[in-house]
């Protein structure tokens, strides 16, 4: 278990069911995957989906649990940590998302929920600057991202890298060292202009 894995929101807008899959298991090229506990890359990841997709995952396996407005995948995607499905009132309508949550941690269930609804609450419709870079991560193809390896430096290692193209060159930058010009340019038109709002 991992409780210090932070709840984040990982995609901007409603995931059809190609996006789902992918967004799934966005980390599959990461360095030796399933060799260490990955539990931590996973648990706390949440994004939106449409009722659709909530209803094709609840018929594929009998749920590992059913509370109201949420059921748990009976099969685990690491040890501990499992997709769990919620159908949930926010501003008078019923919405659907996916996360993933560690059952080692009894609560988690519920803060996710708890924080899903909190922050589809705002009253603005605006992202912060982690949620920004989460969907860059998300939406990019995977010939477009990886990890730093061997030519990186060694505090750089496994960090997530992109292409990014510029004044006539491609360069492969580390996620978190975008510039605030380059995150623009990688976001849809329609989130490249929300305004920034500092997370909690």
């Amino acid at each position: 278990m991992n409780p210090t894995s932070p709840i984040r929101k990982i995609y901007q807008g409603v995931a059809d069911r190609r996006q789902m899959f992918r967004l799934f298991d966005r980390h599959a090229l990461r360095p030796d995957r399933w060799r260490n506990d990955d539990s931590a890359l996973f648990a706390g990841e949440w994004f939106e989906i449409a009722r659709p997709e909530h209803d094709h995952m609840l018929d594929i396996l009998p749920p590992l649990f059913m509370r109201g407005d949420m059921f748990a995948m009976r099969e685990f995607l690491t040890d501990s940590v499992t997709s769990i499905f919620f159908a949930l009132t926010i501003d008078g309508r019923i919405r659907y998302f996916h996360g993933y949550c560690d059952l080692f941690d009894r609560g988690s269930p519920e803060r996710m929920k708890a924080a899903i609804v909190e922050r589809e609450s705002w009253p603005v419709k605006t992202m912060t600057h982690e949620e920004r870079l989460e969907h860059i991560w998300s939406s990019t193809h995977d010939d477009y991202r990886g990890y730093a390896g061997e030519r990186w430096q060694p505090e750089h290692r496994g960090k997530r890298t992109l292409l990014v193209y510029g004044r006539g060159r491609t360069e492969l930058k580390l996620l978190d060292e975008l510039t605030h010009e380059e995150i623009a340019a990688k976001l849809p038109v329609h989130l490249r202009h929300l305004p920034l709002k500092t997370a909690a």
